[in-house]
Order: structure tokens, then C-alpha cells, then sequence
């Protein structure tokens, strides 16, 4: 039943943006390394051309996705659609992280809504783009976002974020490098 496709054509990227969930995927090169998969929303992805996407990434008490795209760069990001016609989509390719202090930045940032807490933008460079029956896929009603990772970061404050990355966000679960001092920044 499933299908690959050459890129993200309209169709797809409209159910892409859709979506309220979505998941990403890393593992290390260590075959014995715990491979990450983390749930992300907020309205934080965005479909930036045929095979490219990105997303704002809010700092959490891990760095898994960070630490991995810096040692090997593979990562997959998939959708599953829990209301409507049931499919999942899957984005695979090479990642990579935007810092605050990267050119780069400048030019992504304000894709993204204004949200603190706010660390890097994941950009995903796709070489595969597929999709697959969500016949499995229970039904769900979304009935909004959790405001928790939000007021964390508010009540924390500019410094209090800062100092919890340097603290959290410095290596993974596995000791691989995540952020560093210079790359933790200060929300704005």
C-alpha cells in the first residue's frame, strides 16, 4: 500500500501542515546507543521547499536530536493522521541544527511563531519521502496545545533558560556532545 514519492508536492505538504503532531527520529552511530524518538507541536514545522523542512526546536530536559544530527546527520520525521482519511508520512534525509548565532537563523526564525524557550531551528535536507495506510492509527480529537514546555520557559526567564541548557542540553543520554555554552543562548 505504500508509496515513495520524488518530493513534497502540494498535496502532501498541505497534509503535513495540518498536522497538530508529528514525530522525529535519531540514533547515534553507537549500535549500542539508545536510538530518540521525540513528539513535537506548537506549530513548529514548516514546509520550506520540495525537500526541505524545518522546525523550531523548544528546549526540553534532553538534547538527543541535537547531539545526534551533529554525529551522523540521519533523521526521519513522521505523521500520522488521527483524524480524517488515515495515512502516516514519513521524511527521511540528513538534518541539521541552526543555532541563534548561525547566519542562517536570520532568515529562518521568523517562520516560526515567537516562542520561549526556543534553542535551534532543525532543518531537514529529504531524500525519501513516503507514505503509508494509517489503517492502525487510532482516532483522535485534538483539543489543543499543553501550555507546560511554554510557562516552564516564561517562569525560567532569559538567564534561567540558559543556565538549565548549559546544565541539560550540554550532552545526550549516551555522552554524545549537544550544546554548548556559546550555542545555549538567551531568549530574547
Amino acid at each position: 500500500m505504500g508509496k515513495t514519492y520524488d518530493a513534497i508536492d502540494d498535496r502532501m505538504a498541505e497534509f503535513i501542515g495540518r498536522q497538530h503532531l508529528f514525530f522525529v527520529g535519531t540514533a547515534p552511530n553507537d549500535p549500542d546507543g539508545r536510538l530518540n524518538i521525540s513528539p513535537k507541536g506548537h506549530d513548529t514545522l514548516r514546509v520550506l521547499g520540495p525537500k526541505r523542512v524545518a522546525y523550531l526546536d523548544l528546549t526540553g530536559s534532553g538534547v538527543e536530536t541535537i547531539a545526534h544530527l551533529r554525529e551522523n546527520g540521519r533523521m526521519t520525521i513522521m505523521f500520522c493522521a488521527f483524524e480524517g482519511r488515515p495515512v502516516i508520512v514519513r521524511l527521511q534525509g540528513r538534518g541539521r541544527v541552526v543555532e541563534p548565532t548561525d547566519a542562517e537563523w536570520v532568515e529562518l526564525a521568523p517562520r516560526f511563531p515567537d516562542l520561549p524557550g526556543a534553542r535551534a531551528v532543525i532543518v531537514l535536507d529529504v531524500d525519501r519521502v513516503s507514505d503509508s495506510c494509517g489503517l492502525s492509527v487510532p482516532l483522535y480529537e485534538y483539543r489543543g496545545e499543553r501550555s507546560g514546555l511554554l510557562d516552564f520557559a516564561r517562569k525560567k526567564g532569559p538567564e534561567g533558560m540558559a543556565e538549565y541548557r548549559r546544565k541539560k542540553n550540554a550532552v545526550s543520554i549516551d555522552g554524545i556532545p549537544g550544546l554548548t555554552p556559546s550555542e545555549s543562548p538567551a531568549d530574547a
